[in-house]
């Protein structure tokens, strides 16, 4: 009778006290896996926000790198450990294009896209045109003018085919009546070199791509006011293209599908509390980059919106059947 007693009222205290004191996410280090290598922009921004997340939490964050195939390499390193909620996708929006680009039909895409959980969208940074100060082509209305005369001749450049920057050439191509030819480079400096040593017309990147580098000038953004950072840099609609007021490069984490509510919950949380510090909003404002704090909600719709404009003009430019 004793021992009955003593599990009855083991049992009852269990249920009396939270679930959080018999081991809440999370127990163990987190791992959050890059797709580009150390330095590159995603790079740092993970690093930036764990070493923020330390005010909030006392969990531990392991950082790697896990580069190549623009993304796919880290994507299905993620997908191939347990759905637990300790691996994490730091994910942009070039991951989605890659996708598109290189699986074989669409049911592969959507497997690969749809088998992670979009639980936190951290900033959305505007997509922008950048020209060389000292080339002739230096405005929207010299470098329009030049495509029109090279009937598709001109060259744009940015890092890596099919990522969101050569898509959003496309757009503006599709949305200015002209053409162009796309120059891909492996990294955003190589192709921002080429283009001041005269081996392209327009840089396709985001405004934070100029900072800290001499030479260089916005001639277009993608917003739908003029940057605060950047008062000189006028806006698609201010130039008369219509539909360009909001192409963005977010940044956010994913996890596997599958994944504990509890893991994605406390993500959510720990995002809102993160994109209210003071120095994470100066890391990512000071280069004209809006902060935000999508959940899983707004991150989904996000993923979703994107795969129907970058479908649209990928078939557009002949990249995908």
């Amino acid at each position: 009778m004793k021992r009955i007693a003593a599990v009855l009222c083991f049992v009852l205290l269990t249920a009396l006290v939270p679930a959080a004191a018999f081991g809440a996410y999370p127990e163990k280090p987190i791992h959050v896996v890059n797709y580009v290598g150390p330095g590159g922009l995603m790079d740092v921004t993970s690093r930036k926000f764990v070493s923020i997340a330390s005010k909030y939490t006392d969990a531990t964050f392991v950082v790697e790198n896990k580069e190549g195939a623009g993304g796919l390499i880290g994507m299905r390193a993620v997908l191939e450990q347990p759905a637990d909620g300790y691996t994490v996708f730091a994910a942009t929006t070039s991951n989605i294009a890659k996708v598109l680009t290189s699986m074989h039909n669409k049911q592969e895409s959507d497997e690969f896209i749809w088998g992670f959980e979009w639980i936190a969208l951290l900033m959305r940074d505007p997509e922008c045109l950048i020209a060389a100060k000292d080339s002739p082509l230096n405005s929207w209305e010299s470098v329009h003018k030049d495509a029109v005369d090279k009937k598709g001749g001109q060259l744009w450049t940015g890092p890596a085919a099919g990522g969101n920057d050569h898509l959003m050439a496309m757009k503006v191509w599709d949305k200015a009546g002209v053409d162009g030819k796309w120059i891909p480079y492996s990294t955003g400096p190589e192709a921002m070199m080429a283009l001041l040593s005269g081996q392209g017309a327009v840089y396709v990147g985001n405004p934070a791509d100029i900072g800290g580098r001499e030479g260089f000038n916005i001639i277009a953004v993608a917003r739908p006011e003029r940057l605060e950072q950047f008062p000189d840099a006028p806006t698609f609609k201010e130039l008369g293209i219509a539909g360009l007021d909001d192409e963005v490069m977010w940044r956010g984490f994913a996890m596997k599908k599958g994944s504990p509510e509890e893991a994605m919950a406390w993500w959510e949380e720990l995002l809102k509390k993160v994109a209210s510090d003071p120095d994470w909003r100066e890391f990512l404002e000071k280069d004209g980059i809006d902060v935000t704090d999508y959940g899983r909600t707004e991150f989904n719709a996000q993923v979703k919106k994107d795969i129907e404009d970058f479908e649209h003009y990928l078939r557009k430019f002949g990249l995908i059947k």
